[in-house]
């Protein structure tokens, strides 16, 4: 038999049809003797030009059809509909032919229970030969997995499956009571409740969560009941996100941390997005940055007429230009980008771009927010993140740029670190600007922590995790806010054409996220166990370093009480404390000196003047402040 599964394709093509010209004539055969409830001689002499004609007449309709191009063992349900179409046609034909020769007392009763008898043998043969093949060619080392979903999802993920030597679907998991029982495939429904007895009995090693259409809320309360069962948990994407709708095993991904917060996105307003974008020369910089890479993919499908990228970072310029060129011809193909690699402390390179191109709308991303990085080099932190921000802020007021966008960050509130305190003068800077001119309309958009975006503990945790630990975690109360990077640029792009001038926009970024649980789900989705007292045969350890410098036990996005809801429902407005612009000018003037001269001493006593809520936790941490002042 191996010899046979052996053969080339043509060859195994040409056997299966020498089989069909077999039992397709024994077929209408059997139908004749259904019909008459017995057989003789005389009565096969009768349709022997019909029972002759069978395999001359259905073979190659089963050929143009594609019927012998199907590789056996991949055969799924949609074979089914062709066996149905070429049995139908064939039969039609032998009707047809019978017609022509215009034989007489031929019953139509016959043509009937043949039909049926074709379908259930063709049929029958491909599955039966499906289901032999499927064993042959089964990899004895493949993951036993169970597929969480028994819909059509569940079926076509178990059919890609059934194509595929990694995985073996060994049982179905569903809900639905009036599934729960039954047999898909071969493989049966069990109900949740039975997840534990399966991995005893079937020696599960990976579940599978079907079930693109759900909720996130839906998806995250699946997962808190299989992550104590500690097997490796992987999910399908939604159903907008499948190519032609349909799963393939390619599709199935880790779980990532946005199925664990359980936040369904919020609809966007089509109207907001595209205000201060549609047909419009849009400038971002920091275009390269995890921020601003996703609000130039947002702004693309706003189909602007320009859109120009500012970033320092060579390699960041170059991919997301390169990205953004391959998505032009099906977002916007009538917009223009230009990639311009450069700072935002160049002055006169900035009113070049801005007359040059006209710009409309500029979307703010370019800052340091390393908060360690930072407090080590505070310097560079201040001269990029506040001082670049008021070059930029003047320069889109000297070329009347309409709009103006600053993405800011929850460090900016009551800072404890440089980085926050930089983000902070930020936002007082654009609210000071906003209220000495009117030619363009300032506001800056705060929210947390990013899914995926650098520095960014996710990708880090999972780095660790395959690298079978430690985890190191700063402190086991550390708290943050999190939310997707295209949940956050949608946001931006909608809050920034709600401002009037000076807005403070907030994020609604859900509840705040325990670090050392993000770690222990992480782990225990993996289908690994954390080490412990409890556990101390668990494979991966998760050590608490402390805290660094000027990090924060948790994250707070307003300063004050005095907020007010806009008309998206995760959109808020803050009303917080401003400075006089001829004040914050002057103080910049001296803060700028003191940067100049490396008076780190003077640096940050004017920084906490100018941010009154800043408390830094620790000294002045810059490396060569600390290396002039050794004991």
């Amino acid at each position: 038999m191996q010899a046979l599964v052996n053969l080339p394709r043509l060859k195994k093509q040409m056997i299966a049809g020498l089989v069909d010209s077999i039992f397709l004539p024994l077929a209408f055969i059997l139908a004749i003797m259904t019909r008459y409830e017995s057989v003789n001689i005389e009565l096969l002499k009768h349709y022997a030009w019909l029972i002759f004609a069978v395999p001359v007449i259905s073979v190659p309709i089963f050929i143009r059809i594609g019927l012998y191009r199907a590789v056996i063992r991949y055969i799924d349900q949609k074979m089914v509909r062709v066996v149905v179409v070429g049995v139908t046609l064939s039969v039609a034909a032998l009707a047809f032919f019978g017609f022509m020769l215009q034989l007489t007392g031929i019953s139509r009763a016959v043509f009937i229970i043949y039909w049926s008898g074709a379908i259930l043998y063709v049929g029958a043969s491909r599955l039966l030969a499906r289901a032999y093949l499927s064993g042959i060619h089964r990899n004895p080392h493949s993951i036993k997995v169970a597929i969480y979903g028994a819909g059509n999802a569940g079926v076509q993920l178990a059919n890609a499956l059934h194509a595929n030597d990694e995985y073996d679907c060994v049982a179905f998991i569903d809900d639905n009571r009036n599934l729960q029982g039954s047999s898909i495939g071969g493989v049966k429904v069990h109900a949740p409740d039975q997840v534990n007895h399966l991995i005893k009995t079937l020696h599960i090693k990976e579940i599978l969560l079907a079930m693109p259409r759900i909720s996130k809320a839906k998806q995250k309360q699946i997962l808190d009941q299989l992550e104590e069962y500690k097997l490796r948990i992987k999910v399908t994407p939604s159903i907008k996100s499948l190519v032609n709708g349909e799963l393939r095993v390619q599709d199935i991904r880790d779980v990532e941390i946005e199925d664990l917060l359980g936040r369904d996105q919020v609809e966007p307003d089509e109207q907001l997005l595209a205000a201060c974008i549609y047909q419009q020369n849009v400038l971002v910089s920091g275009a390269g940055g995890s921020i601003g890479s996703e609000l130039c993919r947002q702004i693309l499908k706003q189909k602007p007429k320009h859109l120009v990228l500012l970033e320092m970072s060579e390699f960041s310029l170059y991919s997301i230009e390169q990205e953004l060129t391959q998505l032009l011809p099906q977002l916007a193909p009538n917009c223009r980008i230009t990639p311009f690699l450069g700072s935002i402390h160049d002055g006169a390179k900035l009113e070049k771009i801005f007359t040059s191109f006209t710009i409309d709308t500029v979307y703010h991303a370019a800052a340091y927010k390393h908060v360690p990085l930072v407090e080590h080099n505070p310097i560079e932190g201040i001269r990029n993140n506040v001082f670049g921000t008021l070059q930029l802020a003047q320069s889109a007021i000297d070329a009347k740029v309409k709009q103006f966008v600053l993405i800011s960050t929850d460090k900016a509130v009551r800072p404890t670190n440089v980085m926050g305190a930089t983000k902070r003068l930020a936002e007082l800077i654009l609210q000071a600007n906003a209220r000495r001119q009117t030619g363009t309309r300032f506001c800056m958009v705060r929210f947390g922590n990013v899914l995926g975006s650098s520095g960014s503990v996710v990708p880090l945790f999972r780095k660790q995790i395959m690298q079978g630990g430690p985890i190191t975690l700063t402190h086991k109360e550390i708290t943050r806010y999190f939310m997707t990077i295209p949940e956050a640029a949608q946001l931006v792009l909608q809050a920034g054409a709600m401002g009037q001038g000076g807005d403070v926009f907030v994020l609604d970024m859900g509840e705040p996220v325990r670090i050392i649980d993000l770690a222990r789900r992480m782990v225990h989705l993996c289908g690994l166990e954390v080490k412990s007292e409890e556990h101390p045969e668990g494979t991966i350890e998760i050590k608490e370093v402390g805290l660094r410098p000027g990090e924060k036990l948790y994250e707070e996005l307003l300063i004050g009480d005095n907020v007010t809801g806009t008309t998206h429902p995760l959109i808020m407005r803050a009303q917080e404390a401003e400075l006089e612009w001829p004040v914050l000018q002057a103080s910049l003037s001296e803060l700028d000196a003191a940067c100049t001269q490396f008076d780190y001493q003077n640096v940050r006593r004017l920084i906490q003047e100018l941010v009154q809520e800043y408390q830094p936790q620790c000294g002045i941490e810059d490396f060569i402040w600390r290396e002039k002042n050794k004991t």
